[in-house]
């Protein structure tokens, strides 16, 4: 997710108490037994999303930053600036190409590093730094091909070097409220799920090349940040590109890679018109700019249907290119009831109903009573320290997750096979897509092992 505040603000929630938990899970291949006090990182890639995931590190006491990584000198001061706000010693610098991550990776000063790059770019950066043995938190996005995500699991295999996929809606304050009631049951058995990425990013997609957000109608070399990248994908592929958001948060309810997993896909997609009218309608672009001749590829809708190997189906929605409010559009549904979210996580953002427990039969419940109720033993515990970090909290949840489970030798909560799983939707919905909507199996990536794994995403976590 990229580190606009204004346009991502989620409603905060205030804190409710607090309670202890006992940490549990296997411990990290990397390091000894003994947990660490402080966690060497390294930073590759110090975009926007990278200084926010920068900054949630430079208030803790726990982390170290020791290096950081970027060919872009404008991030790179940017970065520095912020290390300077927090008082904090100055990283060293590899800004000499793209390649020169590489010497950070050369470091024997570094237990891990953070990679917040652009997509094109996370498989290299996160092999190379799992074959240099240095621990991988990598940021969210689809894979380029279906192969990439085999060369995630056979380099941590090979390597034994732990990756954390930091997928921070997982984290959502709601999402993590209905999780705990998922686990306590009252929704039955779970039979359908649904999320996505509903998301008007045509602001970020095109800029002016100088400032962010709905400032031009530039992308490429003459756009900024984001723009600079990101829409590229946009202009050659038609896929769901962005799936963690919407999969991870209820794929954790159903216990995927641990218990459950999924089977496979179909895609289907709508034409491509809302970039083009974003182009034609902004006061810099017009008919007759450029960019306005440009055909896109991607279409404004793309809908994905999921099968799970125990019978729950999941619908995804990709949504980025048409004028919405913000809204991931989660929904998860059992057998005695059913959650839906209606806007950005708020304690009234949605709808409730229990067969069991509503006071009116067929009658929609506000949600605000069962959040507060079943508010997640996580939040009840972070809330205040989550306070002002980016996304309303979640980044502090991913982060602080990241660094626990370095510090204390335990399996990171969302893991390598998640990170495969939920990667590989892009290139098969890409290619059912092209296919007129055929059905595309989905591997696993855990080679039979979902059956013996166990749950540890909000159970009984410290993280």
């Amino acid at each position: 997710m990229h580190n606009d505040y204004s346009r991502r603000k989620f409603i905060r929630n205030t804190a409710i108490g607090g309670v202890a938990l006992t940490a549990v899970g296997k411990s990290l291949n990397t390091f000894a037994a003994t947990p660490k006090d402080t966690v060497r990182l390294g930073m590759i890639a110090v975009g926007l999303r990278g200084q926010s995931h920068l900054e949630e590190m430079l208030k803790r006491s726990d982390v170290e930053i020791v290096a950081m990584a970027d060919p872009d000198k404008i991030m790179m001061a940017s970065a520095q600036k912020l290390v300077a706000k927090y008082g904090k010693k100055a990283p060293a610098e590899y800004t000499n190409g793209n390649y020169d991550y590489r010497n950070l990776l050369k470091r024997d000063d570094i237990d891990a590093v953070l990679i917040a790059s652009p997509w094109e770019w996370h498989l290299e950066h996160a092999v190379d730094a799992m074959n240099a043995k240095k621990i991988v938190g990598l940021e969210v996005c689809g894979a380029i091909k279906l192969q990439d995500c085999w060369d995630y699991v056979n380099t941590y295999e090979k390597t034994k070097t732990p990756i954390m996929i930091m997928e921070n809606v997982c984290y959502r304050r709601d999402v993590m409220a209905v999780l705990n009631m998922v686990q306590k049951g009252m929704f039955g058995e779970i039979l359908h799920l649904q999320g996505g990425y509903e998301h008007d990013l045509r602001g970020v997609l095109f800029n002016d090349g100088v400032t962010p957000y709905d400032s031009g109608v530039e992308f490429g070399d003459k756009g900024f940040s984001e723009a600079k990248w990101r829409t590229n994908h946009y202009l050659k592929r038609n896929a769901e590109l962005y799936p963690t958001h919407g999969l991870g948060p209820v794929g954790t309810m159903i216990d995927l890679n641990r218990g459950n997993r999924l089977t496979a896909l179909s895609s289907v997609s709508t034409k491509s018109l809302g970039l083009h009218r974003y182009i034609v309608n902004h006061p810099k672009g017009g008919p007759n700019h450029p960019n306005a001749k440009v055909k896109f590829k991607q279409g404004d809708i793309v809908t994905t249907q999921i099968q799970t190997a125990n019978g729950e189906t999941i619908i995804l929605t990709h949504d980025t290119s048409s004028p919405r409010p913000y809204n991931l559009g989660f929904r998860v549904q059992g057998t005695n009831g059913l959650w839906q979210d209606f806007s950005s996580g708020g304690p009234n953002d949605g709808f409730i109903y229990f067969e069991d427990k509503s006071p009116k039969k067929h009658v929609w419940e506000q949600t605000k009573a069962y959040m507060e109720e079943y508010d997640h033993p996580l939040w009840k515990r972070y809330s205040k320290e989550a306070e002002g970090a980016g996304h309303g909290g979640m980044d502090f949840f991913v982060d602080n997750a990241f660094i626990e489970s370095i510090k204390n030798k335990t399996e990171f909560p969302l893991d390598v096979y998640d990170l495969a799983t939920w990667y590989a939707i892009t290139p098969l919905s890409e290619k059912s897509i092209s296919e007129g909507g055929q059905l595309q199996q989905i591997p696993d990536f855990t080679k039979g092992k979902w059956q013996t794994r166990k749950p540890v995403f909000g159970r009984s976590y410290l993280y």
